[in-house]
Order: C-alpha cells, then sequence, then structure tokens
C-alpha cells in the first residue's frame, strides 16, 4: 500500500513558495500527499502539483491569542489526521507544530517539526512566552526528530528543555532553485548602485537600521539608490507604521516598491541585497539573492550568519551606523574583489543551499521513519477536500 504524507502549514502561500520542490520529489519516491493548510490565492499551486489533496482548514489564525481558536484548531486537525491516517506528518509554522503535534500525538501518528524561525512571542518576555514554551515542550515530548534551520535555535530548544539532544536536526533552510533564481545578464548602469531589501516591512526585520543607513549615504554615495521591496499589511506586533513608512518615502531616504510575486526582476537590477534582521530562521531574501550572484550584507545573528562566507559583510544587530560602513564598503570595492564576492554568493547557494540537497536531507529523515514502497504513484487530478470547507 501506497504510504501517506501530509504537510501542514499556516498558509497555502506558504506551501507555494517554500514547500513545492519537497512535494514534487516525495510524489516522485512513490508517496501519497496530502496539503492541509487555509486556502489562499496561492491555492494555483495544484495546477502543477496536481496529484496533491489539498484539505482547507478553517480554523488556523496565525496571529490570534484566543485560547479557544486554538483548540478548535486542534480538534480540526485531529478530526483530519483521524479520517485521513497519513503515516507521516510534516509540520510547518508555529502553530501547526504546536497544535498539529499535539493533535498528531493524540491521534496516535508519527509527525515531524520543523522550526523555520521564532516568532515574536517565543523572543519576546512575558506571559506569552512562557506559555508558548511550555506549549512547544508539551507538543514535542515524543517526537523523533524536530529540524532547525540554524544551530542558535537548536541551542535555545535545548537550553530551555523543550527537546532532548537526539532529537534535533539541523537542516539549513527550505532550499532556493539555483536554477530559477540564477545570474541573469543585465545592462550596466554606471549612474546607480542599488542597495536593496526584501522582506515584510517590519522593525525586527531591521528596517529601520536600513533607512537610517540610507540617510546617512545618501549624501556620501552619490550613485546609491536605497530599494524597498515587501509587504506593509502584514498583522504582526512589529509592523512598521504607516507614518513611518510615509516619512521615509516622502523624504526619498528609499524607493518603497511594494510587494511582487516577482522578486527575480528587483534581484537582477540590484548591486547588493541587505538584511539587517534581528533574527531568522534562514533568510530566504539572503539565499535568493546570493543564488542570483548577489554580494550580501546582514547581521550577526541566528540564520543571517550562516549565509556569509568570503561573499559579504556582517554587521552588528540594531547598528546602523555599522551597517552604513558595510555599504560604503561594498560600494567603494573595485571590480575584481566586487565580482569575487558575487562569483562566492552564487558558489555557496550551488553547494550548500541549493533545494535538491536540501531536500535529500529531508528525504533521509522521512525515509529512516516512514520508508517507501518504491511502486510508482498513479497521477491523479488536483483535489481540495470540500467537506472541509462546509
Amino acid at each position: 500500500m501506497q504510504k501517506k504524507i501530509a504537510l501542514v502549514t499556516n498558509s497555502t502561500w506558504n506551501i507555494y513558495n517554500f514547500r513545492q520542490g519537497l512535494i514534487k520529489r516525495l510524489h516522485s519516491e512513490g508517496y501519497e500527499i496530502i496539503v492541509i493548510a487555509p486556502v489562499d490565492e496561492y491555492i494555483h499551486y495544484l495546477n502543477e502539483s496536481y496529484f496533491t489533496k489539498h484539505i482547507p482548514l478553517k480554523h488556523l489564525a496565525p496571529q490570534s491569542k484566543n485560547p479557544a481558536k486554538d483548540l478548535l484548531l486542534t480538534k480540526e486537525l485531529y478530526q483530519i489526521y483521524k479520517k485521513e491516517s497519513p503515516d507521516l506528518i510534516l509540520h510547518y509554522t508555529i502553530k501547526p507544530n504546536i497544535f498539529g503535534s499535539i493533535a498528531a500525538k493524540l491521534a496516535g501518528l508519527n509527525s515531524i517539526s520543523t522550526i523555520t524561525g521564532l516568532g515574536y512571542t517565543f523572543l519576546n518576555k512575558g506571559l506569552t512566552n512562557s506559555i508558548v514554551k511550555r506549549l512547544y515542550r508539551y507538543a514535542f515530548q515524543k517526537l523523533q526528530k524536530v529540524i532547525f534551520h540554524n544551530s542558535d535555535d537548536r541551542q535555545l530548544f535545548l537550553d530551555n528543555r523543550i527537546i532532548k539532544e537526539q532529537q534535533a536536526k539541523i537542516i539549513p533552510g527550505s532550499g532556493v532553485n539555483t536554477n530559477y533564481f540564477r545570474p541573469l545578464s543585465v545592462t550596466a548602469n554606471q549612474s546607480k548602485f542599488v542597495f536593496l531589501f526584501i522582506g515584510r516591512l517590519l522593525y525586527d526585520k531591521g528596517i529601520i537600521e536600513f533607512v537610517k543607513a540610507a540617510k546617512q549615504l545618501r549624501n556620501r554615495l552619490p550613485k546609491a539608490e536605497f530599494w524597498v521591496v515587501g509587504e506593509s499589511e502584514a498583522k504582526n506586533p512589529s509592523l512598521v507604521s504607516k507614518s513611518d513608512l510615509l516619512q521615509w518615502v516622502e523624504g526619498q531616504f528609499i524607493h518603497y516598491l511594494g510587494p511582487t510575486n516577482e522578486i527575480r526582476k528587483y534581484i537582477k537590477k540590484a548591486d547588493v541585497v541587505v538584511l539587517p534582521s534581528y533574527r531568522e530562521g534562514m533568510p530566504r531574501a539572503i539565499l535568493e539573492g546570493m543564488a542570483m550572484g548577489k554580494p550580501v550584507i546582514t547581521t550577526d545573528t541566528a540564520g543571517c550568519k550562516e549565509t556569509v562566507d568570503g561573499n559579504g559583510i556582517i554587521v552588528p544587530v540594531k547598528n546602523a551606523a555599522a551597517l552604513a560602513n558595510a555599504m560604503e564598503k561594498i560600494y567603494h570595492l573595485d571590480g575584481s574583489a566586487f565580482k569575487r564576492m558575487s562569483l562566492q554568493s552564487r558558489r555557496l547557494a550551488l553547494e550548500v543551499f541549493d533545494e535538491k540537497i536540501i531536500i535529500d536531507q529531508y528525504l533521509n529523515i522521512i525515509q529512516a521513519i516512514c520508508p517507501v514502497n518504491r511502486t510508482k504513484p498513479k497521477s491523479t487530478n488536483a483535489q481540495i477536500d470540500k467537506t472541509s470547507l462546509q
């Protein structure tokens, strides 16, 4: 009988952007695939992953702190798990990791959780922080594996006695498609030098430091432009205020280009990708820039520092002056030194962060827990379980 694997996350957007390569590889290895996630505009991923069954979630509210909603989510996941009876469940993002793992435990099913990054509530002290740690501890108690994207997050979970050492595994990110994100030829523009920030407009992504550095440099670096691409409507306590964003744009400190579904065209035109984040799991924006051969500037913090090895500069967290100095240093590099950084970015993307390498590591863990019957799966039309919408 064909083995069934469920992937559970907080949005279809997450599946579309981060999990499609894994889904296709699991299918090619002979697994039956179920995706369990709220439906959003990215449900069109099923056009390519036509063999996947998608079950919508009704009770997942990523930013809600209402315990009643979390109980409803746990119940909903438990009922889906009992009905579908997957051989293995892969949980991603905070609420599926916690409440999905609890539901899987109650249903008597195997599951793996991936910590793609630690959220605002985990990293900020207070009652909610304490509750979240206890929930993680309970949810992860019996898991065979918990996957981390960097060693700092792993160590934090060990220090807080949330998991045991034998449970922890590090896989450096979700990987980047180095065929899609590759160096693209661009007409040289000697009149400008573009520093590109990619990310949601959250203070803890380091956007305020990027803007402060831009203010310092706009008179010192006559050709420099400071571009920002990212969503400003995210529901997050760290979201940049509308008044701050308006001031930055009106003051011409940055060129705000809004959100995009085609980030390659901006990376292509950029000279350097900058992410002065306070903490990451493994920053996808940096990896995409590296895959396209761009030098990077990022911070000496979890997730970020792992992306720099001869291909850019690491600066202290929350230090706009150091960030400005690093940006100025790369701006003034001679052509050969700049090219070496660019080539090193591409090399690291290919040798360490390529999606195929990352998926192989996931597959080793999955097959150890859930060995597959090697008979080829039959292709079926893409499905959405409409009973879960009723």
